[in-house]
């Protein structure tokens, strides 16, 4: 496929068939992250006076476009801002809390929201905590704590204290991070692999004194570009094998001024998480061991961070809640990010959580405004039809589609996508994206393993400025749209994907 435009579309064909799977949909596919960063939490998911605050001065209008979105965990409260944290600053009156530096991202934090909150947060937008501790500043004991917190229903000191603050019974957090990033020497108390492996193990082994199933991570690369990647995720491991359910993945995307090379990224995200499953079950070999250590991908998006809104404060000036972070996503970055939640659908035989960075305002799919309103980015879209229509199975798809060629990278697909079938509902959906900056492709998808089946759905977003960006003021302009070029015949499934495309087609299978 070429680079330069053709009057007719390449073809990209694809097989859709029941008896060969991936793995289950996990919900935990699409989960998202809140850090005290920028305006995320502060006149993001909490603004008192707002006109739409509940009681609690959390933004109703947040919470709804929350819902809306179909996140299923929340990753809190960190982030970078986790390994200087002191959790007790952020639970009790809240004129008795401490105000903080916060020295990842120069500002200052005022604890007006914590655990207790979060907590209450949780339940109101309907999704999973995963909490966060810090192993940069503090250690074993500190996370004990919090988990003695967090889970104790009462009878000790810190369940009692979190009684005294309103929660009666334990809050049931499952899933916790061991630490954030530790492998970034831009990380507060950043440790080497084998300081770090230690620390988790003990850390890991004394909170399964207290709870022995919770589902431990354990840091690993915060990103395939670290000089330290692989060798890290080795001796992290040697160290927590035993003793955690996953290893972190981070991976973040910007388009640099090739939009082409900018539209690889879930070839980039594909290959990062291969490498990631060698490297960890190099560990499980050398160890015998009968366990399966997977993947937390718990930090990934679109993030020009090296845009000037991503600059942080210096000097003496430590604001609370400055705007930070706030990319405006265009119609390419929405696609890209449809791609790179095909790409961990695909893999969801070992990518068992992920976590959409950040939520609110920060690199964020909801924007807000202080006092005013709440809108949508262009990545909303294909995230909130993604988690609401994938269901059941992950299939596996063969491919067979044009190649193409941008930058450094050579030989990527044009055509990504990934099919999900749910034998309850009877409905398999196919999700796609057409890579290519310049080409329409046509995709033609042999369904004849399903059955019989008809065209329940076909959506595409797309728009011919690739660019655009939404905005307060026009957020609606472009939103996904019918394809009325999605048709069925004698077992195939044929649908025209325009260039920079992401697509949903869903089908009703007749049992």
């Amino acid at each position: 496929m070429s680079n330069t435009g053709n009057t007719e579309s390449a073809t990209a064909q694809i097989t859709i068939d029941p008896a060969f799977t991936v793995g289950p949909v996990r919900r935990r596919t699409f989960g998202s992250f809140v850090e005290h960063l920028g305006r995320c939490v502060y006149t993001g998911i909490f603004e008192p006076g707002h006109p739409s605050a509940d009681e609690d001065g959390f933004r109703t209008d947040v919470l709804e476009l929350t819902r809306e979105l179909g996140v299923s965990t929340i990753r809190y409260p960190g982030g970078n801002f986790v390994s200087g944290y002191r959790w007790e600053d952020g639970v009790g009156p809240v004129e008795k809390r401490p105000v903080r530096l916060d020295l990842a991202w120069h500002t200052t934090d005022p604890n007006h929201v914590g655990v207790d909150e979060f907590a209450k947060w949780t339940v109101k937008a309907g999704v999973e905590p995963m909490m966060a501790v810090n192993l940069g500043t503090r250690g074993t004991q500190e996370a004990l704590d919090l988990l003695e917190y967090c889970n104790i229903d009462g009878g000790t000191a810190f369940s009692d204290q979190r009684r005294a603050n309103g929660a009666e019974t334990g809050y049931g957090i499952k899933m916790w991070c061991l630490g954030n990033e530790m492998d970034g020497p831009w990380q507060i108390g950043h440790k080497n692999a084998l300081e770090y492996g230690r620390l988790a193990a003990d850390t890991a082994r004394g909170m399964r004194m207290i709870e022995p199933d919770l589902e431990l991570v354990a840091c690993g690369s915060s990103s395939p570009g670290m000089d330290t990647f692989g060798e890290w995720e080795r001796v992290v491991l040697t160290e927590t094998y035993d003793l955690v359910d996953l290893v972190s993945a981070h991976q973040y995307f910007e388009d640099f001024g090739d939009l082409q090379e900018h539209l690889s990224a879930g070839h980039k995200m594909d290959q990062f998480i291969r490498d990631t499953v060698a490297h960890i079950d190099h560990v499980k070999s050398v160890k015998k061991s009968s366990k399966q250590v997977n993947i937390s991908f718990d930090e990934w998006n679109v993030w020009h961070g090296s845009r000037a809104e991503s600059k942080v404060p210096s000097g003496k000036d430590w604001p609370v809640a400055p705007v930070l972070l706030e990319d405006r996503y265009t119609v390419a970055d929405a696609v890209v990010v449809g791609d790179l939640l095909i790409t961990l659908l695909r893999n969801t035989d070992r990518v068992h959580s992920a976590s959409l960075a950040q939520l609110v305002n920060v690199i964020a799919p909801i924007m807000t405004e202080p006092g005013g309103r709440a809108w949508k980015q262009t990545s909303f879209h294909p995230f909130a039809l993604t988690s609401r229509h994938a269901a059941g199975t992950v299939l596996k798809v063969a491919l067979e589609s044009p190649s193409l060629n941008a930058g450094k990278i050579e030989n990527f697909d044009a055509l990504s996508a990934v099919a999900t079938f749910d034998a309850e509902t009877g409905e398999a959906v196919v999700f796609a994206v057409n890579r290519s900056v310049t080409d329409a492709l046509t995709l033609d998808a042999a369904v004849a393993g399903l059955g019989n089946v008809r065209v329940v759905e076909a959506v595409t977003y797309a728009n011919k400025d690739p660019y655009w960006q939404a905005t307060a003021d026009d957020s609606t302009s472009v939103l996904p749209t019918e394809n009325p070029s999605a048709k069925l015949d004698g077992g195939r499934l044929t649908a025209e994907l325009p260039a920079v495309s992401w697509s949903m087609i869903r089908l009703a299978v007749d049992a």
